[in-house]
């Protein structure tokens, strides 16, 4: 059987002699299982269905969004990052193609594939043996792996330096081992970081906001954000990139903090008496 796809959250298990019953990714607090019960897929039926195509789209110099359309899944955008030699996919997506693979080939091809958590594993396998590329994933979200390689490199600690320009942080919240990536010569060198939803940009792009379970709407506590705030107020960054194409432009540092402090206070009842 081939390797199926969990159609609510688009994240790939190793193949199986029977059809699970449940998605490991959806049947806990921080995902859903759909109303309409659990449902798979394949990449290849995917494929063969010729309803989907991917938008590869140059963001700034060096960076490009990558996303689905007609959106699959739960449908985030994954970003190729390009270094000095040495070219990094942030965060990954289910739909991957023959023109996907020649147009990301063009623009140089993958070295290595970083995830920020589990709901983005998707097909991740699938990328890394196409373009010969390493899966970077904190040691911390291993038991949350559904189609193991040896491809695979669990690191630990708080940050892993990649390649040169290219730095992980682990600063946990939406899960214990929940990363975001620092790349220091994006936007003219004022420092970009690749969030996923681990610091999510909202509505209102001057302001960004951070969770524990967001189709849930279950907060995190004071503390955690606290934490996670102090953890990126030490990295040198001016712009945010987040998992659904949302960017904070410019002064993304003091964007961080104002809103670490709003969600705290709103927590301990001090934004606002309703």
């Amino acid at each position: 059987m081939k390797e199926l796809v969990c159609t609510t959250c688009g994240v790939q298990i190793e193949s199986t002699e029977t059809v699970p019953s449940q998605c490991l990714i959806c049947t806990e607090h921080r995902q859903y299982v759909s109303p309409k019960g659990q449902t798979w897929t394949t990449l290849e039926e995917m494929v063969r269905s010729n309803t989907y195509e991917n938008n590869i789209l140059l963001e700034e110099q060096g960076l490009s969004s990558i996303r689905t359309e007609p959106s699959f899944a739960i449908g985030q955008t994954a970003y190729l990052v390009q270094g000095k030699n040495f070219n990094i996919l942030w965060d990954c997506i289910t739909y991957l193609d023959a023109l996907t693979i020649e147009t990301i080939k063009a623009l140089g091809g993958i070295d290595a594939i970083a995830l920020s958590h589990p709901h983005y594993y998707s097909t991740q396998v699938e990328w890394a043996e196409t373009f010969d590329a390493k899966i970077y994933i904190h040691e911390d979200d291993r038991q949350w792996v559904t189609r193991p390689s040896d491809r695979m490199i669990f690191w630990s600690g708080e940050s892993l330096e990649v390649a040169e320009g290219f730095t992980l942080h682990r600063i946990g919240g939406h899960f214990k081992g929940a990363a975001i990536l620092e790349w220091k010569k994006g936007n003219t060198s004022k420092g970009v970081l690749l969030t996923g939803d681990i610091v999510r940009v909202v509505a209102d792009r001057n302001w960004v906001s951070f969770m524990y379970s967001y189709p849930n709407f279950i907060p995190l506590p004071a503390v955690t954000v606290e934490r996670m705030a102090d953890q990126l107020n030490d990295i040198r960054f001016d712009r945010i990139y987040d998992a659904f194409h949302r960017t904070v432009l410019n002064d993304a540092g003091k964007v961080v903090q104002k809103s670490a402090k709003r969600y705290v206070d709103a927590l301990n009842g001090v934004l606002f008496d309703t």
